[in-house]
């Protein structure tokens, strides 16, 4: 536990201060280019391998080198660019190469990954699984939608050690005394802008809070987009972090191909089964702005005889996890979802994106886009 008397928690806070800020310094130009210059631990090195990864993306490339050192970041990158493989193998190698010595209890989890979506929750958990395998490593999550018992089971019986979970399932767990955040060495914020639209800022505060001191633990904040307030959050849960942001020209990916349909409103419906239909669209997600015109959408569409299915808030978890699955195989050919329900799909082959409605930001278009391409 970090509870140090006073004299020797400024001391120990002196050190950590200065280990961080010789992480972040320590790092020179190049990048890596491969994963081997990396030395990674063998049984993440073998996982990596399985998962088929040869070299490291760009957002890996510029952030490995300082998070493997200790160093905490800031980083902003869009969908699809290997940032949840950038975080979890930074924080795999950091579990891996320092165990724990003291004892352990349940429900102390050492990385505590923040996703604002059970979608963006499970995709992160499964990546972890992926990355884990030859480590032992057990993996919890904690979203809405799930038996809130079963999960409490898992935090009283078994030892956690990734912790992956949307905040406001978290905050039941922490309000109950389930979950202790006290041991968390690694903390990661992922999509914190969504998290900051979603309202979820206060509770993310006091998760923060939970954890220890920003001295005492490693803080990884990534976000696809940076406002004043996302910036403000960022520097004041880091300490001298390494900071990786892309350009806003370069947040649309070069692959995706942009197509504009100047028609009316009542014109929609028409044009998008026809394109559906005579274009042999094959896996398409169609974003809508609000839940109700998600569902009338999804009608029309059923009663027009295509393989349709819907994503919003009102869809329980189940319902969810079952509707991804048929999608993934094929089952379904149009997916209608809203822009919260869409963040976390991470789907092969989705050949096209569809604004059905246009989205309410810039960023929000940044998101959709990046389900492609």
């Amino acid at each position: 536990m970090q509870q140090e008397s006073n004299n020797e928690a400024g001391s120990l806070d002196a050190a950590s201060v200065e280990e961080k800020a010789a992480a972040t310094e320590s790092v020179q130009e190049p990048m890596v280019t491969s994963f081997k210059e990396l030395d990674l631990h063998p049984q993440l090195s073998k996982a990596i391998k399985a998962m088929g990864f040869d070299a490291p993306t760009p957002i890996q490339a510029q952030t490995l080198p300082f998070t493997l050192k200790g160093a905490d970041i800031i980083g902003q990158a869009q969908t699809g660019t290997g940032k949840t493989a950038a975080f979890l193998i930074s924080a795999i190698q950091h579990m891996l190469t320092n165990t724990y010595e003291e004892e352990r209890f349940n429900g102390e989890p050492r990385l505590l990954v923040l996703a604002p979506t059970r979608e963006l929750v499970m995709q992160i958990a499964a990546d972890a699984e992926n990355l884990c395998k030859f480590t032992g490593f057990n993996i919890l999550t904690l979203i809405g939608g799930v038996d809130y018992d079963k999960q409490r089971d898992v935090l009283h019986n078994e030892l956690v050690d990734i912790l992956v979970a949307t905040p406001g399932r978290l905050i039941d767990f922490l309000r109950s005394r389930d979950v202790d955040l006290r041991e968390v060495e690694v903390l990661v914020l992922d999509e914190a802008d969504r998290m900051l639209d979603m309202g979820f800022i206060s509770d993310v505060r006091r998760i923060v809070h939970a954890t220890p001191h920003k001295p005492f633990r490693q803080t990884l904040f990534f976000s696809a987009t940076f406002t004043e307030d996302t910036n403000r959050l960022a520097q004041s849960w880091t300490l001298y972090p390494h900071e990786v942001r892309i350009e806003s020209e370069q947040l649309t990916a070069d692959t995706v191909e942009h197509i504009t349909y100047l028609v009316t409103d009542e014109e929609k419906l028409k044009l998008l089964y026809n394109l559906l239909v005579r274009e042999d669209w094959r896996k398409v997600i169609v974003f809508t702005n609000r839940r109700d015109e998600t569902r009338a959408l999804f009608e029309k569409l059923e009663e027009l005889g295509l393989p349709a299915a819907m994503m919003s808030g009102e869809i329980d978890q189940r319902k969810r996890i079952k509707t991804i699955e048929k999608f993934k195989n094929g089952e379904i050919q149009v997916l209608v979802a809203t822009d919260v329900a869409g963040r976390g799909l991470h789907v092969d082959d989705v050949s096209q994106v569809v604004n059905y409605a246009l989205p309410e930001t810039p960023d929000d278009y940044v998101h959709r886009i990046g389900r492609t391409g």
